[in-house]
């Protein structure tokens, strides 16, 4: 049996200046096109500069790409200054170099950072009527450690479970439990308080609620079993359920209630509690778990003998077990909080100035905004719920040949069947994308 041998001798040539491993960011180029977003940072972002090399809207998207693309680091963009086929499809007829960009976002946070912000929310403000108008809000509310190596301003040492006694920052995070839509955060020092600025980022995320809206729910960890929290959600006549601290008294009572079992190993109960400084008793949903023998407690769970438990501030009259399904779902937000720092690198403090980390931040917030809009509106429903991390691999990042055919400029991309189905659906939502903004 003869055995084929590849070709012994192949020759190589540098030529080849119309390949690139983006061949799918057209799509997304094509979704920022109908956005209008180079326009919108032209007339709404725009602020003078002394270098006039590049101008606001090429910077912003110059910064915007390579975190979609993940590319981490600032010094990592230096792989798209050598990409002309992606300078082509992106409309960028250069690439600024990592300093540029670095020196420019600290520009930006001084005259351009509330500018973005406001023009985020605008879009937002078309984007969560789509593909219908929302007629309920469900707010999730969270908070997350970034650990900082180096000098950083505002750098402060607080609660780091992963590095303890590391300065970190303590971002606040909102997002829409429905959409998936980032709807308000702020970045702050990483020794402030969990609770510290709640009210008023829930104040900012009902202002930017559409009147179409009826119904408020919130779902929130216990950093923000607070009673200025509970009475900002109740003056919008909201609901919430937000995971209760098991203070001394509270332990006391837990283990003496009367418990449903809803399942092997599950059973819930609950009781009225007034937490110290409250200034009512609330209701709270107590779920206790059996623990497997040969499994230890953890550190982190109250439990007495063989139960652990876990208990809920609620203002819901629904069944205690109901009350618990609908807060398990808040682990939705953990997991786009985890997209961010594994997808989008926001654990990638670019400078050493709060105020530019502040705007990258921000940035990086607009760029999970554009591709979560982008997948909601552009793509299958297969897609929707995959990670950044997913959609490179499958759309964004397919190689590709930028060709002058017959017919004009033409992108040849490889002929694999369910990114082909994808790539179609795609063009015909963009072409039948119409936006008010």
């Amino acid at each position: 049996m003869r055995h084929r041998r590849g070709p012994r001798r192949i020759r190589v040539v540098f030529t080849g200046d119309h390949l690139t491993r983006f061949g799918g960011v057209f799509l997304l180029h094509r979704f920022l096109q109908q956005v209008r977003l180079r326009r919108r940072f032209h007339e709404e972002v725009r602020f003078p500069q002394r270098n006039n090399t590049y101008s606001v809207p090429e910077m912003l998207l110059a910064l915007l790409y390579p975190i979609i693309l993940g590319l981490g680091r600032v010094e990592t963009t230096d792989l798209l200054r050598r990409n002309g086929v992606f300078q082509t499809l992106t409309g960028l007829p250069a690439y600024p170099d990592p300093t540029a960009l670095r020196r420019f976002l600290q520009r930006f946070a001084a005259r351009g950072l509330l500018k973005l912000r406001r023009l985020h929310d605008r879009l937002l403000g078309e984007m969560y009527q789509r593909p219908q108008p929302l007629t309920r809000v469900l707010f999730d509310l969270d908070s997350t450690v970034l650990t900082l190596y180096g000098r950083q301003e505002k750098a402060r040492i607080g609660y780091n479970p992963h590095k303890r006694g590391r300065p970190s920052y303590h971002p606040l995070l909102c997002f829409e439990g429905q959409t998936k839509d980032f709807w308000h955060g702020e970045l702050r020092p990483g020794d402030a308080h969990t609770a510290s600025g709640a009210v008023w980022l829930l104040r900012a995320c009902f202002a930017k609620m559409p009147q179409t809206v009826r119904q408020i729910r919130v779902r929130a960890d216990p950093g923000f079993y607070n009673y200025k929290v509970v009475r900002a959600i109740e003056a919008r006549r909201g609901k919430f359920v937000i995971v209760a601290r098991l203070t001394p008294p509270l332990k006391r009572i837990v283990p003496g209630l009367r418990y449903i079992e809803v399942r092997r190993g599950l059973a819930v109960g609950e009781c009225q509690y007034q937490p110290h400084r409250w200034p009512r008793p609330y209701r709270v949903v107590v779920v206790r778990k059996t623990l497997p023998e040969e499994e230890s407690p953890q550190t982190t769970l109250f439990t007495v003998g063989r139960y652990s438990y876990h208990a809920f501030v609620t203002n819901f009259r629904l069944r205690p077990l109901a009350v618990y399904r609908f807060y398990n779902d808040r682990a939705a937000v953990e997991l786009i909080i985890k997209e961010l720092k594994a997808d989008y690198a926001l654990s990638k403090i670019p400078t050493g100035q709060f105020a530019a980390n502040e705007a990258y931040f921000h940035l990086l917030l607009f760029a999970y905004a554009l591709v979560n809009w982008f997948k909601r509106l552009c793509l299958p429903a297969g897609y929707r719920s995959a990670t950044l991390g997913t959609l490179r691999r499958r759309i964004l990042m397919i190689p590709g040949e930028f060709v002058q055919a017959r017919h004009g400029p033409t992108l040849r991309l490889p002929p694999s069947p369910s990114e082909q189905q994808a790539i179609k659906y795609a063009l015909n939502c963009l072409q039948g994308l119409r936006l008010r903004i």
